[in-house]
């Protein structure tokens, strides 16, 4: 499977692609913004984005909107350490499969990824 990250943070970056390598899948793509995102995301389709929400020129809720207008079918987990409940149903109502809240540890990134590919449908772990 495909994936692309992104976050504004290089780090956080590094992290996700090293949870996600370690867990078999493949790292296409890292974007360091929203509008990154959106561009990368019709150039390489990618089988999975992670999405951070907080980032500079266009954020991760926006982010979601634009792909999702471009391809309903995407599959996009959001991974930001805005938790709070309110963000996390804006995030869901504008596309997003599932949220991961920061610090990200592997298996509830794990979890959320087999999820979405298993079929089971949302999964929100922070509510």
């Amino acid at each position: 499977m495909n994936v692309l990250i992104a976050d504004d943070a290089a780090f956080m970056r590094t992290l996700i692609r090293l949870f996600l390598e370690q867990m078999g899948y493949t790292v296409i793509g890292e974007a360091r913004n929203g509008k990154e995102a959106v561009d990368l995301y019709g150039l390489l389709k990618p089988d999975l984005v992670t999405m951070d929400i907080t980032m500079p020129e266009m954020d991760g809720i926006e982010a979601v909107k634009s792909i999702r207008s471009a391809n309903p079918d995407a599959k996009i987990i959001m991974c930001s350490a805005i938790g709070q409940q309110q963000v996390v149903m804006e995030a869901i109502r504008c596309g997003a499969n599932d949220f991961v809240v920061k610090p990200i540890q592997k298996e509830r990134l794990q979890e959320a990824v087999e999820k979405l590919f298993a079929g089971r449908g949302l999964n929100i772990g922070v509510l």
